[in-house]
């Protein structure tokens, strides 16, 4: 039984929401369909409550230096940047978390970890400021704060109904504003970001659970112009997969590096010289990877989904196994990722999949397994 739900779980039943458990949160699962909701993201915009993600504030005078310390990737910026996605790692550059970071100028840093992860990466980070003797302390938002994800390629033509002004509308990737009013909604947000994780364009809106009730009750009515839905964490899964999107505990973990997962976006351009991790990550290129993460996809009549822990074949060699699976409404088929031994992790290999005892056939492909239908602005 989940030990949590998110901030505006009544509102979401009065409209309707399947609910379902995920990292220790009662959350919406779908509205209608996960096939409907996933092409609507696809094809014109989806609503994402995504209030089951951390919401940390790191904040005093040290905050930067702290966060520095912890990060692989140079976090060099300006107020209203976002630094990400990146991750903290263990001493063996295995991942704590892959987490989103945002500037907050003098106020510090936000750190959006997963929602499984969100207790470790809080102890982190307090573990640290202690170690660092820092003038800093970390304040846990995510049962007060909500967050949203309005993706697609209406997602701007929602966000205008919504009443975002033009500095919004117009901003480019990874930037955001602060208190930005949404006069449709009579709602203000603390943060809108021009982000997502669905390989699509869009915004992330981050606001007291108050004032989010206001903009989510605005938005399902607004959806219907457009052709758009309410969306759960159902087709967040399928869509992430289309791209080729990691999940904490199926695609990274403590076990896995950057140079594994193939997350370059961790430590770009390159891993700094003095941060925790950084030392064994710079060995961890050096080396080459002990594993390598691929995409498969399965032939259309094909009628399973893999799972993780399926094992992959050539004849009777085991090359690999599956960390998630999914069905891609866009292919009308099965796709999955993997890792697979470096010596076979190569792109167009047909292998098999165990499942149950049977074999269903496969092709090693690259990232992403779909090409989004929209892009937002660089």
């Amino acid at each position: 039984m989940a030990k949590l739900r998110i901030p505006l779980y009544d509102v979401h039943k009065s409209l309707g929401a399947q609910f379902g458990e995920f990292a220790g949160w009662e959350a919406p699962i779908n509205y209608t369909s996960v096939i409907e909701e996933h092409m609507a993201v696809r094809r014109t915009v989806g609503f994402f409550d995504l209030s089951h993600m951390g919401r940390l504030l790191l904040s005093g005078s040290d905050a930067t230096r702290v966060l520095d310390h912890l990060l692989p990737r140079d976090i060099t910026s300006e107020e209203g940047m976002m630094v990400g996605p990146t991750a903290f790692l263990n001493e063996r550059a295995g991942f704590k978390d892959d987490v989103m970071t945002y500037n907050l100028g003098a106020d510090g840093w936000l750190v959006v970890p997963n929602a499984v992860n969100r207790e470790k990466i809080r102890g982190w980070l307090d573990e640290w400021i202690g170690k660092l003797g820092a003038q800093a302390r970390v304040e846990d938002h995510t049962l007060d704060w909500v967050l949203f994800a309005i993706q697609g390629p209406r997602a701007a033509e929602l966000m205008k109904k919504l009443g975002a002004p033009s500095e919004v509308l117009d901003l480019k990737v990874l930037r955001f504003r602060r208190n930005v009013e949404l006069e449709a909604a009579g709602a203000q947000a603390l943060i809108v970001s021009r982000s997502g994780w669905t390989g699509e364009d869009g915004f992330e809106i981050i606001a007291e659970a108050s004032e989010g009730e206001k903009i989510l009750l605005k938005a399902a009515e607004l959806l219907k112009e457009l052709d758009g839905r309410l969306c759960g964490l159902g087709a967040r899964d399928s869509l992430r997969m289309e791209v080729g999107f990691v999940l904490y505990g199926h695609e990274i973990d403590e076990e896995t590096t950057p140079v594994d997962a193939r997350y370059w976006w961790v430590f770009q351009p390159g891993p700094k010289q003095d941060c925790v991790g950084c030392q064994a990550l710079r060995e961890a290129l050096r080396r080459g990877a002990a594993k390598v993460r691929v995409g498969l996809k399965l032939g259309k009549k094909a009628r399973i989904v893999p799972r993780q822990g399926d094992k992959i074949y050539i004849d009777d060699i085991e090359i690999g196994y599956v960390t998630s699976g999914a069905y891609s409404p866009m292919l009308k088929r099965s796709l999955a990722q993997a890792y697979i031994k470096p010596s076979h992790a190569l792109m167009g290999l047909n292998v098999e999949i165990e499942r149950r005892g049977k074999r269903y056939k496969a092709k090693i492909v690259d990232f992403p397994l779909v090409q989004p239908s929209s892009s937002p602005p660089a």
